[in-house]
């Protein structure tokens, strides 16, 4: 059997190639890239994340490697914030350094390397994984924004309890944060999707992951990547290194041992997901430094992911 690190990598490598050659030759140009961004996160995003959470029931959940996970997480995110400013760029630069491509690499790798009892451990951590994180992004890209904004001639800026009130309820009503609390309600109705519904969602979903890396790649075509080596390097080894060690070290301390804390600590050392490139595109910030960061991690990852996987059977 082929090693698992490569044979979960390669195609999502492949699928960068291939919309960076299209990229290359002009194909989709950079506005029409950011248009079908926008098609991806109104419409490819929410029917994914409604139909995942509408199958979840969080009273069967063992949450224990999941708070191991999100210590780790939450350093890296607070880190990340305390050096670049509480501002768009930082909350994008954030997710891009904490969210894990959970779904294209993550489950084939795990279901690889772990088996069925593994992937059960994933799925529970991404489900919570995905809620927290886009909607910790969401809430602090809608605060930033909000602060940004300046009070017209003559006004003065909102009290902050407003401006906090303002940004929960722009989280709330997102294309990200709302399918999921739609699709957590659904599941706790005990009803079933039905087919007529459920197979155009599932076929959306599925559309979501090839669409978006696409869209890295023909995005990384027109970005300047050397100019970006410096911010790229520093998110790159947060998200492969920094943060499998964080989950690594909580995960101990918690007393987690075997497959919960192997699993845990591989999906932290798992690649920059797609998730943080939409962003960028939907607030219009720090593009070039995500796009390059998604695509260079990818790589990295087929040399850091062997060594934390070989490094976390020791724990």
């Amino acid at each position: 059997m082929s090693h698992p690190v490569p044979a979960s990598l390669l195609p999502v490598i492949f699928l960068i190639a291939i919309g960076f050659a299209a990229g290359r030759l002009r194909w989709l140009s950079p506005s029409g890239a950011r248009e079908l961004s926008t098609l991806v996160f109104y419409l490819l995003v929410p029917a994914l994340l409604f139909r995942t959470m509408g199958q979840v029931r969080p009273q069967e959940l063992d949450f224990t490697p999941v708070v191991a996970y999100f210590i780790g997480v939450g350093l890296v995110f607070a880190g990340t914030l305390a050096v670049q400013g509480f501002n768009r760029r930082a909350g994008v630069l954030a997710l891009a350094a904490t969210f894990s491509n959970s779904v294209m690499i993550g489950i084939p790798l795990v279901g690889l390397a772990f088996g069925e009892a593994g992937l059960r451990t994933l799925f529970t951590l991404y489900t919570v994984h995905t809620v927290v994180l886009l909607t910790l992004a969401t809430l602090v890209l809608e605060l930033s924004a909000l602060r940004d904004v300046a009070p017209e001639a003559g006004t003065a800026r909102p009290p902050v309890w407003r401006s906090v009130v303002t940004a929960l309820r722009n989280a709330v009503f997102h294309p990200v944060p709302l399918p999921i609390l739609a699709g957590m309600a659904f599941a706790q109705t005990g009803l079933v999707i039905p087919p007529v519904i459920d197979k155009p969602l599932h076929l959306l979903g599925a559309a979501f992951g090839p669409m978006a890396l696409l869209l890295v790649g023909v995005t990384l075509a027109h970005t300047p990547i050397g100019r970006q080596w410096r911010g790229t390097l520093g998110l790159v080894t947060a998200k492969n290194i920094l943060m499998p060690a964080l989950v690594a070290g909580a995960g101990v301390m918690l007393g987690l041992q075997g497959l919960p804390l192997w699993v845990v600590v591989v999906v932290a050392a798992l690649p920059a997901g797609a998730n943080s490139f939409l962003f960028s595109q939907r607030y219009q910030v720090a593009q070039d430094t995500v796009t390059a960061t998604v695509g260079l991690s990818t790589l990295a990852a087929l040399v850091t992911l062997p060594v934390v996987m070989t490094l976390a059977r020791l724990l």
